[in-house]
Parts: C-alpha cells; structure tokens; sequence
C-alpha cells in the first residue's frame, strides 16, 4: 500500500551563537518552529530488502541523499529485523517543494519523515527517543522534526527544550540562490559571542539572526529580498539562509504583501505551527 506523508519546513525564529567548542562546532540558542507548507514523500513499503528513491535530485548519488541514508539506518537497526517484513524494504518518490540550501530544513525534514513514517509502516517499534537519536547522526537538525515539537535548541543543537511561540503567519521568499552554510560559519566577522540566556529572557526581547549580516555581505540576492521585506513587516533571514520571512498575524496581510512582491521575488505564505504536519498524519495513521 501506498502511503503520503509531509516533510514540513521549519524557521529559526531566532538564532545566536554562545561560543565554540574546542573540535569547531558553533554552541547556539535557537528557536525553531514548523511550517504548514513543505515537501511531500510517498511511500511504499516492499519486503524487498532495497530501498530506491525513484525521484533523485539532480547532482546528488542515491547513496548521499539523506532520505535514502535515513532509511537504510533505520533498516539496518536490530528492531527493524523484528517488523512483519522479513526483508523491509521501501520505494519512495519525493514531491520537493523546498529549496536546497535555503535554511528552511529540506533535508533534515525529509530524514525524519522517513525515519517516522518507516518505523510506523515497517512497525519496528522505535520511540522518538531513539528516533532521534538515529535522527542525530544524520543531522544536528534532524531531531527536532523527529519529535515534532516547537523546540528551544542548545548546544550544536542537540539539546531541545519543547517550545510554544505565537503561531504567527509568514510570507517566505526563496532568493535564487544557495547559501552554504561553512561560508556563513568561516567568516571571521561572524558575532560568536551572544550571552547565554533563558527562553524566557529571550522571548521577551526582539529576535534576530546572528548570522543575517553575513548572508547579506556575501550575497546580494538575499540582501535584496529583505531589504525589500522589510518595507512591510518584521523579517529575518532562517538560519543560515538564503530563505527570509516576514512575519504577520494573519493569512490576509501576508498575502496582500506578497501580492505587491516584485517579479524577482518568489515565496509562498504559510503558517507557523508548533505541532508538525508529520506527526498530525502520524496520529492519523495509528
């Protein structure tokens, strides 16, 4: 049986760097929560023992896409040889609506989709925990769409703290370009030094994006998209770009903005929401 489940995008509503560990990573503190809008996989189970992506994304190897990855991680764990299928197995499409390389989370988004749908459709039995675990050695992002919760992030990432921000409107534009994320991360002018602070402190004070003034040295377009956000509303870029969003609170204005959006400019409207889409139709599923 054929089955559809959604990879939701993500914002980082915020983002500041506290410091850097000894081996290179960034320490951080931010807030992500998920987007009604995003890509879609179709999955269909087979006792094959292969997985096939039949939909591959040009200039990457099967063997590098994250959806496969997470799947043969998923199938290569002791439970999984415990389901009904005595070889799982999987063919999946990808409907992909998200742009690579726009901080919007595709990747990290489409490995938890495959880990959650197949640990339900394969009925291995994991928990979120161990979910996201996998999740981890896939992507410092992955685990928060594994456990499908608005989520105060620290540390490289890995230690999330579930959230509940406004569920607010945005109007997110995809500048036509890909931003790389060691760019961003090399630059020495790159402020590290953001104080440690509460969700709460941080909650009550304006957010920003420490790594904003980067991406728009360093790239024109997603310094044009926001300069001309910005005109109308409270915009940032989401983590390390390109994408930029402007907040609203409601459907009408956000898209009476991007009604206005000049021809270079390309987005699409959407809503915030604490609880994903992913795991909506996974309590739908059981």
């Amino acid at each position: 049986m054929i089955h559809r489940w959604p990879s939701p995008g993500k914002l980082n509503l915020f983002l500041y760097i506290t410091g850097r560990r000894a081996d290179g990573y960034h320490l951080l503190q931010t807030l992500f929560q998920f987007l009604d809008y995003g890509d879609q996989l179709t999955i269909e189970p087979v006792n094959t023992g292969v997985v096939r992506l039949l939909t591959p994304l040009p200039g990457v190897a099967a063997e590098d896409n994250l959806i496969v990855r997470a799947a043969e991680l998923l199938r290569r764990h002791p439970l999984a040889a415990k389901n009904k299928f005595s070889r799982p197995g999987a063919d999946i499409w990808l409907e992909k609506r998200l742009p690579m390389g726009g901080g919007l989370g595709g990747g990290s988004s489409n490995a938890a989709t495959v880990l959650v749908a197949l640990n339900n459709l394969w009925q291995c039995g994991l928990d979120n925990m161990e979910l996201a675990r996998l999740g981890l050695s896939l992507g410092a992002d992955v685990p928060v769409f594994v456990r499908g919760r608005a989520a105060f992030a620290e540390g490289i990432g890995e230690i999330l703290t579930p959230a509940s921000p406004p569920e607010k409107w945005y109007l997110v534009a995809m500048p036509p370009v890909s931003v790389s994320t060691p760019v961003i991360f090399a630059d020495p002018a790159l402020k590290r030094d953001s104080p440690a602070r509460s969700l709460e402190t941080l909650l009550r004070e304006p957010f920003q994006n420490v790594c904003e003034p980067i991406a728009r040295k360093h790239f024109y377009e997603v310094e044009q998209h926001l300069s001309w956000l910005l005109e109308y509303a409270p915009s940032r870029l989401t983590g390390t770009g390109a994408c930029v969003f402007a907040e609203f609170d409601t459907e009408t204005d956000a898209r009476q903005v991007l009604e206005q959006a000049p021809a270079w400019m390309h987005g699409f409207v959407t809503r915030g929401v604490n609880v994903s889409p992913l795991h909506d139709t996974l309590a739908g599923a059981n």
